[in-house]
């Protein structure tokens, strides 16, 4: 393809020719952003108006390609302080209209130069608002972003790039070696987090309540669960298909039969719904942003969330469900379009949420699940004991 090596009036850069390809045919033209290349991935939307920084280094879009529908993107830059792990995991960008400046004190680099030196491709100037209408309206799928093919050659790739429904990711994302965040202040509770894509604030906003992280790797056991002298277990966010993950299946219900308290959140919840018994399925186009309106049906009260979910826990929503481990509740249910959004298990010390309360990069209504959190180990452990108290005490 050929190149557009023009220039702004302010001296910014204009980057070569791009196509977006849709796997059904749809094709946009416009112009790189961040690297040159070419990418696949599953396309999707996210409509946060802010935290860029921390979509694009959340490790649940791996494999995707984020179209952001806010069209300005770029304004405050990249700092060093607001990523939620060490590296950018989207597999391409799509944005309208890039800033051609950082304009905040905290800014270290442009977002294009951040995109650029860890090799991701992306593309701008193109009809965000359209491509976005035609995900809602078709349903996410697989496309790609090049500068190097024709939309032919495109279009015969991305038919052969692997689509999102089956992908087994989590591991690729997990940590390989456990790690420990500690809590601030005095120390109250250790818990262990099964790391399938946990992003850098979630142990921190436990070490706010006093709370010792082990982060784990996807595939640690009950036995090495245990071994860390945990008193709950958190199951974290993360990538893929939750339908895939059999073993985080077998060691939650392994966690189950303990009676180990469990806190997860999206991909967790996600787990810990098929722990229960319950099924998953993917939806159409998913919940991405940080503008989800979500109930909290303990409370009655309406809450302003997080989400970065495709896929979502097919549980009845009318009446409790009987399980192996007692009953279990939808907790809280998504406004829009009535997706579970949670569950709470009343037999057990169990319960979980399908978005991101750890308010990174916003908002802060659901922070007080990390206090539930503290609350339940309030009433299941000696305070820093590091061992769960028998069913029986309690």
């Amino acid at each position: 393809m050929g190149t557009r090596d023009q220039r702004t009036g302010d001296g910014v850069s204009r980057g070569e020719a791009a196509i977006l390809v849709l796997e059904d045919g749809r094709t946009f033209s416009g112009e790189s952003f961040g690297s040159t290349g070419e990418t696949f991935g599953e396309a999707v939307f996210n409509t946060a108006m802010t935290g860029y920084q921390e979509t694009l280094t959340d490790p649940s879009y791996y494999r995707q390609i984020v179209v952001q529908t806010a069209p300005h993107i770029g304004n405050t830059g990249v700092n060093d302080e607001d990523d939620e792990s060490s590296r950018i995991w989207v597999a391409g960008y799509v944005v309208r209209d890039p800033a051609r400046r950082s304009s905040s004190w905290r800014a270290k680099r442009s977002l294009d130069e951040q995109l650029q030196a860890q090799g991701i491709v992306g593309i701008s100037g193109i009809d965000t608002r359209a491509l976005t209408r035609h995900l809602r309206e078709r349903g996410a799928m697989r496309c790609a972003i090049s500068t190097t093919s024709s939309p032919e050659q495109l279009l015969a790739a991305v038919a052969d790039s692997a689509p999102m429904l089956g992908a087994d990711l989590s591991s690729a994302v997990s940590t390989q070696q456990p790690y420990v965040v500690e809590a601030i202040g005095e120390h109250r509770f250790t818990v262990a987090a099964l790391d399938y894509g946990i992003k850098t604030m979630t142990p921190h906003r436990m070490a706010e309540r006093g709370i010792t992280t082990h982060v784990l790797p996807s595939n640690a056991t009950v036995e090495q669960i245990r071994a860390v002298g945990a008193d709950a277990v958190f199951l974290a966010n993360g990538p893929g298909d939750p339908g895939t993950a059999d073993a985080a299946v077998t060691t939650v219900r392994g966690l189950l039969r303990e009676e180990v308290p469990i806190f997860g959140i999206c991909f967790g919840n996600q787990i810990l719904g098929r722990a229960f018994g319950f099924g998953t399925y993917k939806l159409g186009y998913g919940h991405r942003g940080i503008n989800q309106p979500v109930q909290d049906r303990t409370t009655g009260k309406v809450e302003i969330t997080a989400h970065n979910h495709g896929f979502a826990v097919d549980a009845p929503t009318e009446h409790p469900s009987e399980t192996e481990f007692g009953s279990v509740e939808v907790s809280h249910v998504c406004l829009n379009d009535g997706v579970v959004e949670g569950l709470i298990a009343r037999d057990t010390k169990a319960f979980s949420v399908q978005y991101h309360p750890e308010a990174a990069a916003g908002p802060h209504d659901a922070a007080y699940l990390f206090d539930r959190f503290a609350e339940l180990l309030e009433g299941t452990t000696g305070a820093g004991s590091g061992t769960t108290t028998p069913k029986g005490n309690r």
